[in-house]
């Protein structure tokens, strides 16, 4: 493939991405290649869809693109893509099962343009099943795979934990992925592959852990009744003087004994930390000392120490965390997570959205010239 130009030499420096226009998934997986140094090219249409009401230039999950409007139900325009794709590595979609068809560009004719391309097909419900051409959002993913039901407070309805499970954790970073892994078998054996990338199917994956613990009569079916959900006193957040919470982690014993020293209650007589049944009045007790401080004194007073105690910040708080700070985890002058991971050897950061104009695009990318760029 051709070598991308050195402005963001990072561990996929060289590979070739189309990704067709949609939300969620689709474009923070895109961030993540970008940010790794992939050569992206994001085909709109000539009217798409409203998105976040975000600028494209203030967006950071859209930086790191060349941008190119082709009307797919244009046989020209149609072309003009698989031209781009017979030079491409990886293709990156994200509409509902059929829609590639019938603007007749199916997996089989973008293979036959490139046999070792490699297509993602990020989806909710997956390309098939009784739910795969209905509509949804993250919640109505997770909903099905027992996580929404595993989250949020006993005597509350369940809560969605913002688009962490669905959108990125159980489609963005499993398409990653399968991308990756499919691109390493191509590059090997020439064979390119269909990725069928499903919300459900990744949020299913994340609740591994939970289903071999019910399986084995080690979680019930309750929220907050067990050891990872908030059920167990020493595993929660707590109110403090000052109405803000800390969150307390300390699961293993020699951290549980950490807690109860460091908040003064090693001579108390309290239930044994694994009593279940003593959950409750323990809880209350801790409840009651932490709401004797403020969370900024808890922090000073046990962060970083054995109790695994850290302050709960909010979004405006959070980049200016000594850790965070002292390891650049946000940049810009309105703070955004910096690329990650971080690699030993070769670069991650913000790639420069790539723009210019139609013809000098298609150029780079060996194809005719059209009529627009976004």
């Amino acid at each position: 493939m051709p070598a991308q130009d050195s402005i963001a030499a990072g561990p996929l420096n060289g590979t070739r991405i189309v990704e067709l226009g949609a939300v969620g998934p689709v474009p923070f997986c895109g961030m993540l290649f970008a940010d790794m140094g992939a050569e992206i090219l994001r085909i709109g249409a000539p009217v798409e869809p409203p998105g976040p009401p975000i600028p494209r230039d203030k967006d950071p999950m859209a930086r790191g693109r060349s941008h190119l409007v082709l009307d797919l139900k244009n046989d020209t325009d149609r072309g003009r893509l698989l031209a781009i794709l017979s030079r491409t590595e990886i293709l990156v979609e994200g509409f509902r099962p059929g829609t590639l068809e019938k603007l007749g560009i199916a997996p089989e004719i973008c293979l036959k343009a490139n046999p070792a391309l490699v297509i993602g097909r990020m989806t909710g419900w997956g390309q098939d099943g009784p739910l795969a051409s209905a509509p949804g959002h993250d919640p109505n993913y997770i909903a099905i795979t027992g996580a929404l039901y595993a989250i949020g407070h006993p005597d509350r309805p369940p809560y969605p934990p913002l688009n962490m499970i669905g959108d990125y954790g159980g489609g963005a970073l499993y398409l990653a992925m399968g991308l990756l892994a499919a691109l390493l078998h191509a590059r090997k054996t020439g064979e390119g592959q269909v990725i069928d990338a499903a919300m459900v199917d990744g949020a299913a994956s994340l609740m591994g852990m939970a289903y071999a613990l019910h399986a084995n009569g080690l979680w019930r079916d309750r929220r907050g009744a067990n050891l990872l959900d908030g059920g167990a006193p020493f595993g929660s957040t707590y109110e403090t003087a000052d109405g803000k919470y800390v969150v307390v982690a300390a699961v293993e014993p020699k951290f549980y004994r950490a807690l109860i020293e460091g908040l003064g209650l090693s001579g108390e007589d309290l239930p044994h930390q694994m009593d279940q049944a003593g959950w409750p009045r323990l809880r209350a007790r801790l409840a009651e000392v932490f709401r004797t401080r403020t969370r900024d004194d808890w922090a000073r007073l046990l962060e970083g120490s054995d109790a695994c105690v850290s302050p709960v910040l909010d979004l405006s708080e959070a980049p200016h965390h000594p850790h965070i700070r002292a390891r650049g985890v946000f940049a810009g002058d309105t703070p955004f997570p910096r690329a990650a991971p971080r690699f030993s050897k070769t670069v991650t950061r913000h790639a420069p959205q790539d723009g210019g104009p139609a013809a000098a695009l298609l150029q780079r990318w060996g194809v005719g010239t059209p009529g627009d760029t976004r």
